[in-house]
This record gives structure tokens, sequence and C-alpha cells, in this order.
């Protein structure tokens, strides 16, 4: 699998891409929009990290999902909760900058695609990432959008972006999302910009530190829901 850039200061040891986000051959990797089994809690049970335990979701059966049409309205204001078994976090989707990107997203979440998913890649000081159906950064949706980000966009804390390989054009994007958790990781405006998170930050510092040897949680980190409300 492709991965993005690490932090600067390892750019000249690793590799240079985030996983797939389900465009192209990938796609035919990718899990359904329908959990196959969902994690479940362990009553009154807490991990070191702060995160409650939780079995490990199944891999979802491969699906290919309509291409969507859908964008956000300008002048709205969308706001995405996602619950996870580390607490809860808010991300305001930026209609303004990215109504394509985000329509793909509200698409999704209208379709409870993401719930039962993990965040299955996890590099402190870097980013989160998660959002994909079959658990190890291969899979997606079953399709791909395109919307170019801003040429200024800085990948700095909180940013929300999409994840993609390196031979797909800058702004494509699946359903794989990423967190930034370093102040500003210096990635090159290619991934396509989401929005920002405005609520909850305490939670995604948590879960950006959550032991992954390897890059992969040794305890999952479930994507219990994900709800867009609008106003």
């Amino acid at each position: 699998m492709s991965r993005l850039p690490l932090p600067v200061a390892l750019l000249f040891a690793c590799a240079i891409l985030l996983g797939a986000c389900g465009g192209g051959e990938k796609e035919k990797e990718a899990a359904s929009a329908t959990p196959s089994a969902s994690a479940t809690a362990t009553p009154e049970a807490a991990q070191s990290d702060g995160c409650q335990k939780v079995a490990a979701p199944q891999p979802r059966k491969p699906a290919k999902l309509p291409k969507p049409t859908e964008t956000l309205a300008a002048g709205k204001t969308y706001v995405a909760r996602v619950a996870t078994n580390c607490g809860d976090f808010e991300i305001t989707l930026d209609p303004k900058r990215a109504p394509r990107t985000g329509g793909s997203f509200e698409y999704l979440v209208d379709k409870h695609f993401y719930d039962g998913l993990t965040f299955h890649r996890i590099v402190p000081g870097f980013v989160i990432q998660g959002g994909d159906p079959s658990g190890n950064g291969s899979g997606g949706p079953g399709y791909s959008v395109t919307e170019a980000p801003p040429r200024n966009l800085a990948y700095t804390k909180g940013v929300v972006a999409m994840a993609k390989t390196g031979t797909e054009p800058a702004g494509t994007s699946g359903s794989q999302f990423f967190v930034v958790t370093g102040e500003d990781v210096g990635l090159p405006p290619d991934y396509a910009l989401l929005g920002k998170v405005t609520k909850g930050q305490d939670v995604v510092d948590r879960i950006g530190v959550v032991p992954a040897p390897g890059e992969t949680p040794t305890n999952p980190v479930v994507i219990r829901q994900i709800r867009i409300t609008t106003r």
C-alpha cells in the first residue's frame, strides 16, 4: 500500500504517499457499505490509553458504490460528529473550498459507510488515518472523485483531508481520510481538503498516541458512527 510522506524530519528515510483511497484497481479490494461485523465494547473495560476496549471489526466484502454527484451547498454549515471508542470529535466541513469532496463524504456518511470502520494507521506527531472498509489501507468505496485542493493549503494540526495513491492526480479521494496531529507536517497541497476539527481535539490527540507499532494500532480504534448535521 502507498503512504503519505512522514514528517519532514523523516522525509528522506520513508515512502511518500498515503494509503489507497479506493479508485482504480484498488477498488477490487474495497469493502461494502454494510458491515459484516460491528465492533462491540467490552463492558466497563478501558485501556491504559483512555480508550474503551473493543473487538476488532471484520473486513467487509468488496463493493462498488455508484459515484455521487452531490456537492455541499455554499452558505450552509456542515458538522460531522465522529464517535469512537476513544471519545467523540467534530469536523466542520468546508463547503466553500471543497464542495465536491465534502459532498462525497456526506454521501458515504448518509449510507452509514463509516460505521464500524477503524483508524487503521496512526503515526504520532503526523496523522491518524481511517475510513478503509478493508481495514489495511487498500480499500475504498469503489469510486473516486477529484477536486484540486487550495494551492495555499497547509496541513496543520486539526486539518482533515483525504488519502490517495501516488499515481492519482492531486485532489483524488475515495473514503479514506486523515486528521493531522502534528503542528505542520509539511505536505504538498496534493490531498483533497475535507475540513477541520472544531471540537474534541483532545480526543484526536488521544488517538494520535495510541500504541501503534508499524503504524497499526495494537488495540483497535473504531469509528462507531459518523453523522452530519447542517444549519
